[in-house]
């Protein structure tokens, strides 16, 4: 690929992309309405942009609360996956917030998901509990992992 990779925080004007993204990433999306909601009225929402060339491909939600981050989604479009990109995105965000002072992370993962879940592993983050029929659309349970930063 020798388009060139860029990170910025979310703006208003990500949020029909970033749905696009949601909506082809996940069975129950979130809708426009509470990306809208995050950015304008959650204080403690931090949410970056993974650009490649001029288009948004991905994204990392996060709120950081005090000195712990909590990952609410990532995701990248389809066909930008397995190559890296969400290694560098949420690596980029591990950067930012702890140079936020966050001391912690933590995340959920479905039990199926285990390309994410070695994702996270070569990251750094260890299996904490599971979340039983965490996830409404089928029930399935998350792992929680979590990192120190």
């Amino acid at each position: 690929m020798n388009k060139t990779i860029a990170f910025r925080p979310m703006e208003l004007r990500d949020i029909d992309q970033i749905y696009e993204i949601e909506s082809r990433s996940f069975s129950t999306p979130w809708s426009k309405e509470a990306f809208y909601n995050e950015l304008t009225k959650n204080k403690f929402a931090f949410y970056t942009v993974l650009e490649v060339g001029n288009e948004v491909v991905g994204y990392c939600g996060s709120w950081v609360i005090v000195d712990e981050v909590h990952i609410t989604n990532i995701a990248l479009l389809p066909e930008y996956r397995g190559m890296k990109l969400g290694e560098a995105l949420l690596h980029k965000v591990m950067d930012i917030v702890r140079g936020m002072g966050a001391k912690t992370m933590t995340l959920e993962v479905r039990v199926s998901n285990t390309p994410a879940q070695s994702l996270y592993r070569k990251l750094g983050f260890q299996e904490g509990a599971i979340r039983k029929q965490y996830y409404t659309d089928n029930m399935e349970d998350a792992i929680v992992m979590w990192v120190n930063l």
